[in-house]
């Protein structure tokens, strides 16, 4: 294996998703100089499933019209699209239009529309992509991915978004009869008051283009490199002579292992018994297993326990708030890598695992909705429980998703096509549910990072 290789894979997967999110982690900057406040994430969860237009276009093109469609120009439009509306979003963020009488902050959300788009497409494009090169280098894609969220994350602490300071909200001047000094008197009511950022929005978007053109560099270094061009000069996939009926079982046979061919014969004849995906390794059951498992985990990771982080952390304080989203954003690259060297395929441990994950994910659902009082409020353990489910939660079903994408790698190009679109398909489905409960009934009450009134 090719350490270069490897370092291009990571590069190239950090532009899978980190201009949304870098958006998200950047709200809290954005959201006081916008008309429209604290709805914009309301906004941002419409515009990214319209998006989903973008890998609709590309899976139906996979499944009607085998063969026709190259990934790697649409990779080039949608990267290149990604630089340039991260950098238009720099300058452009803070205009506002008139539109019914009231204004809108429209060229923030046309340019959010096609970064979504961008990241959405990369799903069912970036992936499939990974087929040309050796399954080995799929798993370092895999913490890239992760990666997309954490480096935007740091960067965003590191910058000050969402930093808050407690102080009295009232204050009053009592003159000390017998001394010299003033006393300071406070209501004992605190008020959250936002720390000013050490570095403006449009550095940190311009950040963002820079991230995106690594992203682009890295894809051209895999395209045309001579050392990442000997990582695939046996693979099937490139044999010209092939048809595009026949290159999806060439890639087939290519990824088993040796002591797996001398099987095929013997796999042929018991073909009925199994489904007519990839390569029949799987049944029918096993492979619907799959997938549904695939929906339900991204459903759960991508848009219904991050609707509710705030609300299930922020009433323990806003160092649990921080903590718990920056070391579950670091859980993900980490579970990756857990799965770079231990790699175990069983559906029965994924699963374990994925009922492992979902209760902890079960708990922090539970909390968000007792806030602003939940299970041990005014205690550190209380803290360092929510911070520990968190993680766990995200570790484990990052794992999971990993060995999905790692097993479907195997079945062929079009399983990891499917991949990609299941995994939007789940994420949307995920994001559609908690939209009415979280922004038009709100069931969720957020808890104050600074007073915290529940009975001990």
């Amino acid at each position: 294996m090719s350490l270069l290789t490897h370092v291009l894979a990571c590069l190239f997967g950090m532009g899978s998703w980190v201009a949304i999110n870098g958006m998200w982690v950047e709200l809290p900057l954005v959201v006081t100089e916008i008309p429209e406040g604290w709805y914009l994430p309301s906004y941002l969860t419409v515009l990214i499933q319209m998006a989903n237009i973008g890998p609709l276009f590309i899976t139906l093109m996979h499944r009607f019209r085998p063969g026709v469609l190259d990934e790697r120009p649409v990779i080039y439009c949608i990267v290149g699209l990604g630089i340039v509306a991260t950098f238009l979003l720099a300058f452009f963020w803070r205009q506002t239009m008139t539109i019914g009488g009231s204004l809108h902050s429209v060229p923030l959300l046309v340019l959010t529309f096609l970064l979504s788009v961008v990241d959405c497409t990369s799903s069912v494009t970036f992936l499939p992509f990974m087929m040309r090169l050796r399954p080995q280098y799929l798993t370092t894609y895999f913490v890239g991915e992760g990666l997309s969220g954490l480096v935007p994350a740091l960067v965003a602490l590191t910058q000050g978004v969402g930093l808050v300071h407690c102080q009295n909200a009232t204050l009053a001047v009592v003159a000390n009869q017998t001394a010299d000094n003033a006393t300071m008197v406070g209501s004992g009511e605190l008020q959250a008051i936002y720390q000013p950022a050490r570095f403006s929005a449009q550095v940190f978007f311009v950040f963002l283009s820079v991230m995106m053109v690594v992203s682009l560099v890295a894809f051209i270094l895999l395209n045309h490199h001579p050392s990442v061009a000997r990582e695939r000069k046996n693979d099937l996939y490139f044999s010209g002579d092939l048809a595009p009926g026949k290159r999806e079982q060439g890639l087939s046979l290519h990824a088993q292992t040796p002591e797996q061919k001398p099987m095929i014969s013997h796999l042929e004849s018991k073909r009925e018994a199994k489904s007519s995906f990839g390569k029949g390794t799987y049944s029918n059951l096993e492979v619907v297993f799959i997938f549904v498992v695939l929906a339900w985990v991204n459903a759960l990771t991508n848009a219904i326990l991050p609707s509710v982080q705030s609300y299930s952390c922020l009433p323990y304080g806003n160092k649990a708030y921080h903590l718990s989203a920056t070391m579950a954003a670091v859980a993900n690259p980490v579970a990756c890598f857990i799965a770079m060297f231990l790699p175990i395929r069983s559906l029965f441990f994924m699963g374990f695992l994925t009922m492992f994950g979902t209760g902890f994910g079960a708990y922090n659902m539970a909390m968000a909705a007792l806030s602003p009082c939940p299970l041990l409020v005014h205690s550190a353990s209380g803290t360092a429980v929510i911070v520990l489910a968190w993680i766990l939660f995200v570790l484990s079903l990052s794992y999971v998703k990993v060995t999905i994408g790692v097993i479907l790698r195997d079945e062929g190009y079009s399983a990891l096509v499917w991949c990609g679109a299941v995994v939007q398909l789940g994420s949307m489905l995920g994001a559609v549910s908690m939209f009415p409960l979280v922004s038009v009934y709100g069931l969720f009450r957020s808890g104050d990072a600074c007073n915290t009134k529940c009975p001990m």
